[in-house]
């Protein structure tokens, strides 16, 4: 049997008009001030001035059983305001305001909120709470909710642009990359990496303002970077330091007071301030003490969220100690947190937790001295199949090189080495005729080797006094809070009083100023008696 085209039709508007029937057309009522909101107070968290903050989420709701219409929805200051929302999806005029917004009963519907502020359009200060309302309605059916957010002033650094043109012609701005001896030869070579050397009135980091580096800022050869006590330097994506050669940098940070404001200590961090960001690893490139670069110092210094907290490349003479690093902490990278070729450190009081390959990478050898250093790797982020310490002494170039190099010296005492994985300490030796020597002696060290790889290599005898003298294996040292990055040591660890004294004598006071010199712990961190 055929149906008609015009019978189907038919059918069709009748079923529409029963369904239709059974509802009244859509009438939407003026709101009577009767919302509700997700939250009275919309606090957007801190922002760089004239950087854009990350998008907050406002929900509003109908609660009445009558389809309504909002007349006006607005910001308080109006065209002068430094935020900007849209409502569900629309934009408004401007960002600002909007007018007969509909909401259906039982509904409700989204207000994303952002902020741009440049710190100079509205206060002196360098620091300051920008604030403004959203206004929903007027007169007696006015609601509103308060916007709140913290706005900083910061000295930004950037590479520079120039104009230039593309293969067909048109205008492309071309951001200027860093020169510099590479590789040691004394001629300036070209790199692909963005950024520009710091001039002479930029090589003092003050803690009156936040730094942020976008791209790379390079140290001058010949010249010094200083950080005083108390400086926040923040860095975009693929952004860092690099110190070139006859370069150093000097960071000078200090004991703080109050631990949680570590108001004198030196930190280095994404520029991302928002607390979901607080503790995301790779946000930012790293910190590069390239060849040649000389006499560098950090002191009290957090690196953390990095891809390689401190990649330090070169000058393996101890004489002519590469870089010092005390009472300083590396969390959070998403590759190494300390990564050192053919290179010369003294570390003591340093703490590298947390990173997605290797805490500390000691590669194609180098001189290398550690004392009451804690050193960690509780990543979670993977699976990790490397170890928390590296110590090796080549490096692979491609299928048929490999550099060698001799490992003079890697020396760790009183200090830990510890983390989630079953070894966590590997030593590797491409056989050639250059030494190859390290000792740990008074150290807690993880290596259960439950498959008895390692059983018949000399490097694995924890009683070859060679190599090693009172260590103390596969005992966890009861960090306080492995994911927070906290490495103090609780009450009953294996740790407390196994320090070797003289060492302590030369390493007096522990990462926070305790004195341990009587009965020292292993590690950064003197374990403290709760009263």
């Amino acid at each position: 049997m055929k149906i008609k085209y015009s019978t189907l039709l038919l059918v069709s508007l009748t079923i529409i008009s029963i369904i239709t029937s059974c509802r009244s057309d859509f009438e939407f009522e003026k709101s009577t001030g009767q919302l509700s909101f997700s939250k009275d107070t919309v606090y957007l968290d801190t922002i760089f001035s004239n950087i854009s903050s990350s998008t907050y989420k406002l929900k509003v709701y109908n609660k009445s059983n009558k389809d309504i219409y909002i007349p006006k929805i607005e910001l308080e200051n109006g065209e002068n305001s430094k935020f900007r929302i849209s409502v569900d999806g629309l934009t408004g005029d401007n960002g600002k305001s909007f007018n007969n917004i509909e909401i259906l009963a039982k509904d409700s519907l989204f207000v994303l909120v952002e902020s741009t502020v440049n710190i100079s359009d509205v206060s002196l200060e360098s620091e300051f709470l920008y604030t403004d309302r959203i206004l929903f309605d007027n007169e007696n059916n006015l609601q509103d909710v308060d916007l709140v957010t913290l706005v900083k002033d910061a000295v930004f650094i950037y590479p520079n642009r120039s104009l230039d043109t593309d293969d067909n012609g048109n205008s492309i701005y071309i951001k200027e990359t860093l020169s510099f001896d590479v590789d040691g030869d004394g001629e300036i070579d070209e790199t692909t990496l963005e950024g520009r050397l710091l001039s002479d009135d930029e090589l003092n980091f003050t803690n009156a303002k936040p730094y942020i580096i976008y791209g790379y800022a390079g140290v001058p050869s010949n010249k010094t970077l200083t950080i005083d006590k108390g400086a926040r330097i923040h860095f975009h994506s693929n952004s860092g330091i690099i110190v070139t050669e006859n370069a150093s940098i000097k960071v000078n940070g200090e004991l703080s007071t109050d631990p949680e404001k570590q108001e004198n200590e030196v930190i280095f961090e994404s520029d991302r301030l928002e607390p979901s960001f607080a503790e995301v690893p790779g946000q930012w490139g790293t910190i590069i003490l390239y060849n040649d670069s000389k006499e560098n110092i950090f002191n009290y210094a957090t690196i953390k969220n990095a891809q390689v907290g401190l990649f330090v490349i070169g000058n393996p003479d101890e004489t002519i100690q590469k870089l010092t690093i005390n009472n300083s902490k590396i969390f959070n990278c998403s590759d190494y947190g300390l990564l050192a070729r053919q290179t010369s450190i003294y570390g003591e009081n340093t703490v590298i937790n947390n990173c997605g390959l290797i805490s500390l990478a000691v590669t194609l050898g180098g001189s290398y001295d550690f004392k009451h250093c804690t050193f960690a790797n509780y990543w979670n982020n993977s699976y990790r199949q490397t170890p928390t310490v590296l110590l090796n002494n080549y490096m692979v170039i491609d299928q048929e090189n490999v550099l060698v190099s001799e490992l003079t010296k890697a020396n760790f005492s009183n200090s830990i080495i510890y983390g989630s994985n079953n070894i966590e300490f590997i030593v590797e030796e491409i056989e050639s005729d250059s030494n190859f020597n390290f000792f740990l002696e008074d150290c807690l060290i993880k290596f259960d080797d439950y498959n008895k790889d390692f059983v018949n290599n000399p490097y694995y005898n924890f009683f070859n006094t060679l190599y090693y003298k009172s260590i103390t294996k596969d005992e966890a040292p009861l960090f306080i809070n492995t994911s927070l990055n906290k490495l103090g040591i609780n009450e009953g660890s294996p740790a407390i009083n196994k320090g070797n004294l003289s060492t302590a004598g030369d390493v007096p006071n522990d990462i926070n100023g305790i004195d341990r010199t009587s009965a020292p712990d292993l590690g950064a961190y003197q374990h403290q008696i709760e009263k």
